[in-house]
């Protein structure tokens, strides 16, 4: 793999993901709490999310960064850029694991992920694809800043996804909102 930069924050780490990392998000892709995120699969599709997650990186040279807690190198979550092929635009999108949510580290990540997006990458135009039934994922958007954009283009016309538009502070910088 080649060399990523990696993001700190006050609690985190955000880097690549590697191998060692493969159970971790294969376990989330077959449980419940993945339901929203083409999850809650057998093994052998969730490995193949898994697989997706990393040749991500290798095809565009960005993905999903998987999350850490500072000290702890430990995969708790994947945050960060995603934009496969046919996606309407690009995408901040967040995958926090079973037992690390409600401590705010998916809020944390994804300022992160928006503001070196917009930085490092250089996307002027970012939104989150969201399950309209994924009440947690809505509130982080808003959180977040996000505004509903119902006349944006989902990646799956077939399945019901709202579009939150992550628009850049008044003042025209590019750090995310806090």
């Amino acid at each position: 793999m080649t060399a990523t930069p990696t993001i700190s924050t006050e609690r985190l780490v955000l880097r690549r993901p590697e191998p060692r990392d493969k159970e971790a998000i294969v376990a989330f892709y077959m449980s419940e709490r993945s339901q929203y995120a083409a999850g809650n699969v057998p093994r052998f599709m969730a490995w193949k999310n898994t697989a997706s997650i990393f040749g991500h990186w290798e095809l565009k040279g960005f993905g999903l960064w998987a999350v850490t807690r500072k000290g702890d190198d430990s995969i708790i979550g994947l945050v960060g850029p995603f934009f496969p092929d046919g996606w309407p635009e690009t995408e901040i999108g967040w995958l926090i694991f079973d037992g690390a949510e409600g401590h705010g580290f998916a809020h944390e990540a994804a300022v992160a992920a928006v503001a070196d997006a917009r930085s490092r990458l250089g996307w002027t135009k970012i939104v989150s694809y969201i399950a309209p039934e994924n009440a947690r994922s809505i509130a982080l958007a808003e959180r977040l800043g996000a505004v509903l954009d119902a006349n944006a283009a989902v990646p799956f016309a077939e399945k019901p996804t709202l579009v939150y538009r992550h628009l850049p502070k008044d003042d025209g910088s590019v750090e995310a909102y806090a």
